[in-house]
């Protein structure tokens, strides 16, 4: 078959996710500025391509349809996703890694992904990308940011969680496929799913957050953003790190979750 099995699928990311837990410092690091910028490059994309749809569903459908390319160049690369790696804790289920590797890894990787979301928003709002339709791009980008920093720490968590089930089950379909276009097809469609339903990716945070920010300090979109009735007001780097935190630990707990469940059901020993 042209697929992985469940079990095989377990067995090859357990080795795949100890593996990276010996990657040097410097490397997961750089990999994960990587993650950042195509997670990021799928948001702007998402974003350019919806900012003038006519109601939230369509706006919902096309980011849906555009975004999970972002997640698809970081598999078919190699790079470093903090999300995709709450999955190693099947490798530490099976005794292939360690809990230290493992927050290593991922204190590493979550500061590239950091470095590399927020400078791609930078990029993006100083360098005129978010003047499409007459600056609506930046409003529509300030907003985004606005509603993100608004969010409760209790819906910011159980929306982590559900977002980083759908995003782990996208790595690990990608990975059960053997050919490029069954990996792409893979990541595709779990992603799209939450992207649709508005769940709360940590990374993907990193760049609309900081991308409202930086746009609300360009008057044109700050204008723009006030005579469309965005309120500016929740829009801050305190409030960026106060809903980052929930949308982090969601983010872990859904994929330690579904690392779990699928270890104990296809890899631990009956």
């Amino acid at each position: 078959m042209n697929l992985h099995s469940p079990p095989e699928l377990i067995a090859l990311y357990s080795r795949a996710g100890a593996a990276k837990t010996r990657f040097a410092p410097h490397k997961m690091l750089l990999l994960g500025m990587l993650a950042g910028f195509f997670i990021s490059a799928g948001a702007v994309a998402a974003s350019t391509a919806s900012h003038c749809a006519s109601d939230a569903a369509s706006v919902r459908l096309i980011s849906g349809m555009v975004f999970p390319f972002g997640l698809a160049m970081v598999i078919l690369t190699g790079a470093e996703l903090f999300t995709g790696n709450c999955l190693i804790s099947i490798s530490v289920l099976d005794g292939q890694a360690s809990w230290r590797g493992m927050l290593r890894n991922w204190l590493f990787v979550y500061a590239g992904n950091f470095i590399g979301s927020v400078l791609t928003a930078a990029a993006c709002a100083f360098s005129g990308q978010f003047d499409y339709s007459g600056g609506a791009l930046g409003a529509f980008v300030i907003k985004t940011a606005a509603a993100k920093c608004a969010l409760s720490f209790l819906d910011g968590f159980v929306l982590g969680i559900l977002c980083n089930l759908l995003v782990c089950a996208g790595v690990l379909l990608s990975l059960s496929a053997k050919d490029t276009a069954g990996r792409i097809l893979g990541a595709f469609a779990p992603v799209a799913a939450f992207v649709i339903a508005g769940y709360e990716h940590c990374i993907a945070n990193m760049y609309y957050v900081p991308a409202g920010i930086f746009a609300a300090s360009v008057p044109q979109y700050a204008q723009k953003a006030l005579a469309a009735g965005v309120d500016l007001t929740p829009l801050s780097w305190s409030a960026f790190a106060r809903t980052l935190v929930p949308v982090t630990l969601g983010n872990i707990a859904g994929g330690v979750i579904l690392g779990s469940v699928l270890w104990l059901c296809f890899a631990r020993a009956d």
